[in-house]
C-alpha cells in the first residue's frame, strides 16, 4: 500500500492558486473582446462573422489537444503528492515532445483541415474567404501554442500559479498589442489578426522554455530511457486519449452553435459571436478555481489522502458559486454596454441584446461542470470525464432537435444552457463512485 501523506488545505492556499490563475485565464477572453472591438471597428458583419468561426476552427484544433496542458497538470500533481521528483520533469518533457509532434503535423495537414472545417461550420461566401485567410497564417502557431499548453499545465500540477499567471498575461498581452498594431495601426485587416496571435504564440512559447529550463532541478533530471518509459507513456496516452475525445465533443457542441448561428445569417453569427466571447469570459473567470481544484484533488490522490481531497472540491465549488453569480450580473447590467463597445453594427448590436439574457445565464448553469472538471483532471479520471461529456452532448442535440424550430435562436441557446448544466451534474454523480474507489485503503 502506498504511504499516506497528509496535507493541509485551506482558504489561503486555494486563493494562492486560484487568484493568479483567474487574472491569467481573464486575459484570454479579454483578447477575444479586443479582437472582435478590433475587427468589429471595421464595421463588416461578414468579418465578424469570420473571426467567429476562425476562432471555433483553432478551438477545435487547440483545444482538441488541450490534454497537453490538462493532463499535464493532473500527472505532475499526482507525482508532486508521490515526491517523485525525477517523474515530475519526465512528465514535462514527455509533454513537450508530444505537442511540437502534433503541431508540425497540424501544420501539415492545414489544407485538408481547413476544407472539412468551412463544409461543417457553413457562413456566406464573404465569411468563407475572409475565415480562410485568418487561418493561413495562424495555422503556424499551432506548434508553439501547444508548447505554452504544455507548460502552464506543468507550472499548475506544481502549483506555481504566480509563473502560470506571468506567462499568461505576457501572451495575450502581447496578442492584444499587435492586434491592434497590425488591424488598426497598419490596416492589414484580418490578417493583421493572425499574425498577431501567431507572432504572440512563438514569442512566448520561447520565453516560457527558458522560464522553465532555469527551474528544472540537475540533480532530478530524468534519462532518456525514463522520459520514453514505456509505462509512463501509455498512461500518458490512455488520460490523453480520452481527455481529447472529451475535448473534441465539447468543441463540436461549440462548433454546431456557431454553425446553427451562421445558417440563420451573418447577423445572428455575429451577435452569438460576441455572446459567446462573454460566456468564455465567465469560463475563464471561474477556470482559476477549477486549476486549483485539479492541483489539489491530483495531490491528493497522488499522496492517498482523502480529506485533502474531500475539502479542495468543498471550498472550490463554494468559491465558484460566488463567482458565477457575481458574473451573472455583471453580464446582465453591464452586456449592453460591452456590446457597444464590441460591434458598430446597429443590426447586430440588437440582435446581441436580443439574446443577452441567455449569455447571463452560462455562468450559473456551468460553473459545477468547471468546477468539476478539476477534480477530473487532477485525479486523471478521465474516461468518466470522456463517458459523461459524451451523454451530455447527446442530451444537448436532443433538446436543440425540439427547441430550435419551436423557437429559433432562442431554443439554440436553451439547448447549451442544458448542456452545460448537465455536464456538471453527471460528473458530480460519478465523482462519489470514483472517491469511493480511490480512497478505499485509506
Amino acid at each position: 500500500m502506498t504511504a499516506i501523506r497528509p496535507f493541509e488545505v485551506t482558504h489561503r492556499g486555494i486563493l494562492a492558486i486560484a487568484v493568479p490563475m483567474t487574472l491569467a485565464y481573464l486575459s484570454t477572453p479579454l483578447l477575444g473582446l479586443v479582437g472582435m472591438g478590433v475587427i468589429g471597428r471595421l464595421g463588416d458583419a461578414a468579418l465578424l462573422g469570420a473571426v467567429a468561426l476562425g476562432a471555433v476552427i483553432f478551438d477545435f484544433v487547440f483545444a482538441t489537444f488541450n490534454f497537453l496542458r490538462s493532463g499535464t497538470t493532473g500527472l505532475v500533481a499526482q507525482a508532486l503528492g508521490a515526491d517523485d521528483r525525477t517523474e515530475i520533469q519526465a512528465t514535462f518533457f514527455r509533454a513537450l515532445i508530444v505537442a511540437f509532434g502534433i503541431g508540425l503535423v497540424v501544420i501539415l495537414l492545414s489544407g485538408p483541415i481547413l476544407s472539412v472545417a468551412l463544409a461543417a461550420l457553413g457562413g456566406s461566401p464573404a465569411v468563407q474567404a475572409a475565415t480562410s485567410e485568418y487561418y493561413s497564417i495562424r495555422v503556424f502557431s499551432t506548434p508553439f501554442a501547444l508548447a505554452n499548453y504544455v507548460m502552464l499545465g506543468w507550472l499548475i500540477g506544481l502549483g506555481r500559479s504566480t509563473l502560470g499567471l506571468f506567462l499568461q498575461t505576457f501572451l495575450n498581452g502581447l496578442n492584444i498589442v499587435l492586434n491592434i498594431a497590425f488591424v488598426l495601426g497598419l490596416g492589414w485587416g484580418i490578417a493583421g489578426s493572425a499574425w498577431g496571435t501567431t507572432l504572440g504564440e512563438a514569442v512566448t512559447a520561447i520565453l516560457g522554455l527558458a522560464i522553465v529550463m532555469q527551474r528544472l532541478d540537475s540533480a532530478h533530471r530524468p534519462s532518456m530511457a525514463r522520459i520514453l518509459d514505456r509505462t509512463q507513456i501509455l498512461r500518458m496516452v490512455a488520460v490523453n486519449r480520452d481527455i481529447m475525445i472529451r475535448s473534441f465533443a465539447l468543441l463540436f457542441a461549440f462548433g454546431f452553435f456557431a454553425s446553427r448561428g451562421a445558417k440563420m445569417g451573418d447577423v445572428v453569427l455575429a451577435a452569438n459571436a460576441i455572446l459567446m466571447n462573454f460566456f468564455l469570459v465567465g469560463g475563464y473567470f471561474l477556470d482559476g478555481f477549477a486549476a486549483a481544484a485539479e492541483q489539489y484533488a491530483g495531490r491528493a490522490i497522488g499522496a492517498g489522502y482523502k480529506p485533502a481531497f474531500l475539502r479542495s472540491m468543498k471550498l472550490t465549488l463554494g468559491w465558484g458559486y460566488v463567482l458565477a453569480t457575481i458574473a451573472a450580473l455583471c453580464f446582465w447590467f453591464g452586456g449592453p454596454y460591452l456590446i457597444d463597445a464590441m460591434t458598430v453594427n446597429p443590426e447586430v448590436r440588437e440582435t446581441a441584446r436580443h439574446y443577452l439574457f441567455w449569455t447571463a445565464l452560462t455562468p450559473l448553469a456551468g460553473v459545477l461542470a468547471f468546477e468539476m472538471d478539476g477534480v477530473f483532471i487532477g485525479a486523471t479520471w478521465s474516461d468518466d470525464m470522456r463517458n459523461m461529456m459524451l451523454l451530455s452532448l447527446v442530451l444537448y442535440l436532443a433538446v436543440w432537435a425540439v427547441a430550435e424550430p419551436l423557437w429559433g435562436a432562442h431554443g439554440l441557446w436553451l439547448a447549451m444552457l442544458v448542456f452545460l448544466s448537465a455536464r456538471g451534474f453527471t460528473l458530480l454523480w460519478r465523482c462519489r463512485v470514483r472517491t469511493r474507489v480511490a480512497f478505499a485503503g485509506s
